[in-house]
């Protein structure tokens, strides 16, 4: 079943949505040339203390797995899960994804952002920029009686009209009371396929985009994913609300 939320459900989804959407755009101003993910880390942890919100990644458990980060932050050729490292120096022309999941009041909001250290190449910026506009072409499907497959389908069909390959291996996805709930939401699809959108349903959906081939492979610490060709990866995420008006983006930052 896909939960739909109450009136006073979707009030907490807008509250830990605008949490997690500031802490996002925080971070994001942080991005510089010589800054460690480490340090972009440790500081999305003081973020959250500061709005009494709490790391839905942190001790994220899969299996004997447990996630050891409070943000995922993923550099370059990483698409999603990657760890902060005071190894890890972000340097000109980099990009880097910026992943905040929050837990706020019992409801989580989630968001993502890729951006890019400098200035960055003319074939990164193209990648970026057509992420983050397939999010966009992407939400105008999220309305009642639409289904699943059509936001899949719209993903899919404006990343590959851009010479772009979509990761299979991972997918949007409801979000509420846990940060995973149903409906799966792949980044390819079907029109008129899948489950059918109601209002008061709540989705995360976040294409993820290689500039090359859209195999991935996953690093020796069990979770970060990255291109099997270490050409660079592009992620976008909104919490996105499904309504009778259409889609209302729930992740929008507001101090």
């Amino acid at each position: 079943m896909i939960p739909i939320k109450t009136e006073v459900e979707i009030q907490q989804m807008r509250e830990a949505s605008r949490v997690a959407a500031n802490v996002l755009d925080e971070l994001c101003e942080l991005v510089a040339p010589g800054v460690t993910t480490y340090e972009l880390d440790q500081q999305a942890k003081k973020l959250l203390d500061t709005y009494g919100a709490e790391s839905a990644c942190y001790n994220y458990r899969v299996g004997n797995r447990v996630y050891p980060a409070f943000t995922c932050l993923s550099v370059n050729d990483e698409v999603v899960h990657g760890i902060g490292s005071i190894q890890c120096v972000l340097k000109e022309g980099d990009n880097i994804t910026v992943d905040v999941v929050v837990s706020y009041q019992g409801f989580i909001g989630d968001n993502a952002r890729t951006v890019g250290v400098g200035n960055v190449s003319a074939e990164m910026d193209f990648l970026v920029k057509s992420t983050e506009e397939a999010l966009y072409y992407a939400i105008d499907f999220a309305k009642p009686g639409n289904r699943v497959g059509d936001i899949s389908h719209a993903v899919q069909t404006f990343v590959e009209s851009r010479n772009l390959s979509i990761v299979r291996e991972f997918v949007g996805h409801g979000v509420g009371l846990s940060m995973h709930e149903e409906p799966q939401i792949p980044n390819f699809g079907k029109k008129s396929s899948g489950a059918k959108l109601y209002p008061g349903m709540t989705l995360a959906i976040e294409p993820m985009v290689n500039l090359g081939k859209p195999q991935i492979k996953i690093d020796d610490d069990g979770w970060t994913a990255r291109t099997i060709d270490n050409k660079p990866a592009a992620h976008f995420e909104h919490t996105v609300l499904v309504t009778d008006e259409g889609p209302e983006i729930l992740t929008i930052p507001k101090k």
